[in-house]
């Protein structure tokens, strides 16, 4: 054990990180996490596999050696290893092992990667923050949102605060393609071009440093069987695994389309209730959103009756793991702007009257902002009416109405038209 917790710790020897466990800095994310390094509370960064988890705990430790911290203070442990033993002693002989090795005085600062994976990590964790008080700090990760938020909402509440990370924003897409951005106006050829190459690729942090599309099309393959195998079908003792598969294969290629549990329970041959079961799964993954119908009821929007929409977490998983037979442009622009939407973490829904909103955004004021997603110059009056029609049956509660566009940018008939590209960078909200 002495071995591989130095193997994980190369700071020790050499007094930094090195820059391939570095990788290329995402500000946006890092921003809010480097000033929560100084409060007791621990934090828990989650999200789907290969999004940059791992990557971000590296560069969290960069910050806090280049800040004076000893790098004998911090300890770095990845628990997706292959261990036979996935019980708490692991994470006693981790942390018995490390105190060995350095003894540090003051306070110490444990990385725990995947903790998901370690059986009652949780009764461990709240030991040792109790044990050692402002003494330790630790930044934990983890790939399943249930399992992290049932076992911290137990025995770990108010010693917790959470943030969920995403693949790549497009602000931090163009970061990783080295493009500097400075007037949209004059770069808007430019732009767009990465932006087409964002809406189809995705923004996992591997993929968008790979050019070889061959290379791409197999990794996204093996993030998509992972999740599914590692995440759900090993996490979950599912039996079943090709029906998970199947159901997984199903959601991609129908993201953004209203879909009951009926519906699909008839497409692929599975009951309602093992539908319902097996598409939580996925969300708890992080691999889907199941977006509800909007109603100030709360028992109205969850009706187990009303369809849901589906969104994937990202666009390059979504297209190769899916049955798609056409480009899909407008599926994957919505697809897009659902996902900016929860990492702005706004809270979702869409609605249906005559005519369909995309995106209900219930703000805390209790108003509501209404957007539609719509890949073309030529607007369909329809996704105008649809607005429209979301404002009058809302009267005096709806403060924003919003129609992602192609190209077109311009107000009229209190609708902001917006194109996407420009509303991803978060100019012209």
């Amino acid at each position: 054990m002495k071995e591989i917790v130095k193997r994980w710790n190369p700071w020790w020897l050499y007094g930094k990180v090195p820059e391939t466990k570095k990788r290329i800095a995402r500000p946006e994310t890092l921003g809010w996490i480097t000033k929560l390094l100084n409060i007791k509370e621990i934090i828990c960064i989650s999200g789907v596999r290969r999004c940059g988890k791992s990557t971000i705990q590296f560069q969290i430790i960069d910050h806090l050696i280049e800040n004076g911290i000893a790098p004998t203070n911090i300890l770095y442990f990845n628990l997706d290893e292959p261990f036979e033993d996935k019980s708490i002693s692991i994470l006693d002989s981790i942390f018995e092992n490390y105190i060995e090795i350095n003894n540090p005085s003051g306070r110490k600062y444990i990385f725990l990667d995947e903790i998901q994976n370690i059986e009652n990590w949780e009764k461990w964790l709240k030991k040792y923050y109790d044990l050692y008080d402002i003494d330790i700090k630790f930044v934990i990760t983890g790939s399943n949102s249930t399992m992290l938020s049932d076992k911290m909402s137990t025995l770990l509440t108010g010693r917790v605060i959470s943030k969920t990370v995403y693949p790549l924003s497009f602000n931090e897409y163009l970061g990783f393609m080295e493009f500097e951005l400075k007037d949209t106006d004059v770069q808007r050829s430019e732009v767009v071009h990465h932006f087409l190459n964002y809406l189809n690729n995705g923004g996992f942090p591997e993929v968008v440093l790979e050019t070889d599309v061959d290379i791409n099309h197999m990794r996204l393959n093996e993030y998509f069987d992972s999740i599914l195998l590692r995440d759900i079908v090993v996490g979950k003792k599912i039996r079943e695994s090709s029906k998970l598969i199947e159901l997984a294969n199903y959601a991609l290629t129908n993201i953004s389309a209203l879909l009951s549990y009926m519906k699909i329970s008839k497409a692929i041959g599975m009951s309602v209730s093992s539908v319902k079961e097996y598409l939580q799964y996925l969300e708890q993954a992080y691999l889907i959103y199941q977006l509800n119908f909007f109603s100030y009821s709360i028992k109205t929007s969850l009706a187990i009756q009303k369809p849901r929409k589906i969104y994937c977490i990202d666009n390059g998983l979504r297209n190769a793991a899916s049955f798609k037979f056409s480009s899909d442009e407008g599926k994957l622009a919505e697809n897009s702007a659902f996902i900016e939407l929860k990492r702005r973490n706004l809270d979702v829904y869409y609605w249906k009257g005559r005519r369909e909103v995309d995106f209900v955004v219930k703000n805390k004021d209790n108003t509501l902002m209404g957007v539609n997603v719509t890949y073309s110059d030529v607007i369909d009056e329809r996704e105008i009416k649809a607005l429209l029609e979301f404002k009058e049956n809302f009267q005096g509660r709806v403060s924003e109405l919003i129609l992602l566009t192609r190209n077109v940018d311009k107000s009229e008939d209190g609708i902001t038209y917006i194109p996407i590209w420009k509303w991803l960078l978060g100019s012209g909200e």
